[in-house]
């Protein structure tokens, strides 16, 4: 149902594994936040009980500074990893899984699962603040080194 603006007809834009791209996602209009975040992270879209998107430094990654297809960003959905979205139903899933991906098609580390949603929130923060402290091996995810744009990273994220 539309509400006069042709926009609102439009499917979200997807990466090649159907997730939502962030670049193209607004953020959380009802406030929606987690005091847990470490710095740097913040809430780019919550569905109650549903999906939940991270997003880092949302204000460097503006294509001005970085790329915003570039922003480092971490996906907690139900299902199981590499399965069609749609086989997840809310509500019904017994998997949760966090993704971590620092452009559409490349992940940081593996997809990781958790029995809760509530789990995987956790996990997905313990993993950002992971990525944070610079624990977190960004070079190794590019099969094709980005040197300089690597290094800008680097220095993005205090390594």
């Amino acid at each position: 149902m539309s509400d006069g603006d042709p926009s609102a007809d439009e499917a979200p834009t997807r990466d090649s594994a159907g997730r939502d791209s962030p670049d193209d996602a607004d953020p959380p209009e009802d406030g929606s936040s987690d005091a847990n975040l470490p710095d740097g992270w913040t809430v780019w879209n919550d569905e109650p009980g549903g999906r939940r998107i991270l997003a880092y430094r949302p204000d460097v990654f503006d294509a001005d500074q970085f790329p915003a297809a570039c922003m480092p960003t971490l996906y907690v959905a139900a299902g199981a990893p590499n399965r069609p979205a749609a086989e997840a139903e809310y509500g019904t899933t017994k998997v949760w899984r966090v993704e971590f991906f620092l452009e559409p098609e490349v992940e940081l580390v593996p997809a990781r699962t958790y029995d809760t949603r509530e789990d995987a929130l956790t996990g997905a923060r313990e993993l950002a603040g992971e990525f944070t402290r610079g624990e977190l091996d960004h070079r190794d995810a590019y099969q094709v080194p980005r040197d300089e744009y690597l290094d800008e990273l680097d220095e993005l994220t205090g390594e």
